[in-house]
């Protein structure tokens, strides 16, 4: 039975502030970190999205003590030799960071395990980490060569690798990494563009030692982890919904407090200044090696512009937003190299395009992106669907701010993965 949401009609504008919740890819990695480390890890500002509570029970089912009281995690590690060989299945949910980062823990452990998820995870490719994980040694089986969910992984001893990736994947290049603490020898891994790189930085938190050359990071087997605390900044990724809802909505001024500004993540905040929104960055500090900031936008005439190249890979999921923002601005708006849309929850070209056209917007689908033209025309309304993709739904959301008639969005629940209080924020922000 499909849910419908019937979201807000066009607001007056948006005003105040507010706090955006943790980052979903730190949080993961501090619990799975946590507990591969020795000691008690304190995870602080953890994203309680569905995506990291998968992550934390698929931890639990390994032996792992996790006590969560409500942003507040505390990980009893007893190092990768502490986990055990889980009596269940062990279910990611819709999770594909959980999915493909243990995978690389799991592949050097003395144990068998099973890795299963929703129906959407069914159909996103993990030959891309299981690949060079078999090179490595793993032992991992699973639908069509291992290529799908469900997968099997016996734990085996693990050699070395110099990996050259043939995409930027920060989950493919932390699954390497991770493997590599098990491996004998120095594992490298070599990108064709740098991707999100939270797993080095937290990795030396840790107390590991990471390497970095170009676009090669390399690590040492043999090291052992740490216990240590996290902070976990807001996440940028659910910051950037708000931030074009500030630019594209009349009458608007809204800060965003605490968000992570790692410059592998920052193509967002690039892509405003280069339209020309009045953003402004103020309080930088760093916290557990990563930069955060806190942001203020205001109602901005925007112009269309081309999104391409090394840019891509630190917007890649701020996409279907970005979308949404180019539809107000004036002129033509061409995003390319942005194939790996068509792997993440949806194919996200396809839906961004299919549900932004039935709200009057001008796009077109290509092979590796869109193209958008602008105008400063209200959209209008329809029933749209997110297709249980979390970033689908609130990229509709934010769109009903600036909507002539009623949006009814189809499977709202599917936010909660990664902003919980997406809806009460929006509320809080909106003068109607």
């Amino acid at each position: 039975m499909k849910t419908i949401k019937k979201l807000p009609q066009k607001v007056k504008g948006l005003e105040g502030s507010i706090i955006i919740p943790g980052d979903k890819s730190i949080s993961h990695r501090g619990v799975m970190f946590g507990s591969i480390a020795e000691g008690k890890t304190l995870v602080k500002n953890f994203l309680t999205g569905e995506d990291c509570l998968s992550t934390i029970d698929c931890f639990r089912k390994m032996g792992v003590e996790i006590n969560l009281k409500d942003d507040l995690v505390e990980v009893e590690g007893k190092g990768f030799d502490g986990l055990k060989e889980p009596e269940e299945i062990l279910d990611v949910g819709n999770s594909g960071t959980t999915t493909r980062l243990i995978l690389g823990i799991l592949s050097g452990s003395n144990f068998h395990s099973c890795l299963i998820g929703d129906e959407s995870i069914g159909k996103r490719p993990m030959n891309r980490v299981t690949s060079p994980l078999r090179m490595m040694g793993a032992k991992i089986d699973g639908r069509k060569e291992g290529g799908f969910t469900p997968l099997a992984v016996r734990g085996n001893p693990l050699k070395a690798i110099e990996y050259v990736s043939p995409v930027a994947s920060a989950q493919v290049k932390s699954a390497v990494l991770l493997a590599g603490l098990r491996a004998e020898g120095v594992t490298s891994v070599s990108e064709p563009a740098k991707s999100r790189d939270h797993t080095e930085r937290m990795l030396r938190a840790f107390g590991c030692e990471v390497e970095e050359s170009g676009l090669t990071v390399s690590i040492k087997g043999g090291q052992t982890l740490k216990s240590t605390e996290i902070i976990v900044p807001g996440d940028i990724s659910s910051a950037a919904f708000f931030l074009v809802a500030g630019a594209i909505t009349q009458n608007s001024s809204i800060t965003l407090k605490n968000v992570g500004m790692n410059p592998t993540r920052t193509g967002i905040i690039d892509v405003l200044q280069n339209m020309g929104a009045m953003l402004s960055i103020e309080n930088e500090r760093i916290v557990n090696f990563e930069p955060v900031a806190d942001l203020t936008i205001t109602s901005s005439n925007l112009k269309g512009i081309e999104i391409s190249g090394d840019l891509i890979p630190r917007l890649i999921d701020e996409i279907p937003i970005i979308a949404l923002l180019a539809s107000q601005a004036n002129g033509v708006t061409v995003i390319k190299d942005a194939s790996e849309l068509k792997v993440k929850e949806t194919n996200r070209i396809d839906t961004v395009v299919d549900e932004l056209t039935k709200l009057g917007v001008n796009i077109q689908s290509t092979d590796d992106g869109m193209i958008i033209t602008g105008s400063k025309t209200p959209l209008s309304g329809n029933q749209v669907s997110s297709y249980g993709d979390h970033r689908i739904g609130m990229m509709l959301a934010i769109a009903s701010l600036i909507t002539n008639g009623d949006i009814n969005l189809e499977n709202p629940e599917a936010i909660a993965v990664s902003y919980p209080n997406f809806f009460n924020h929006l509320e809080q922000l909106s003068k109607f």
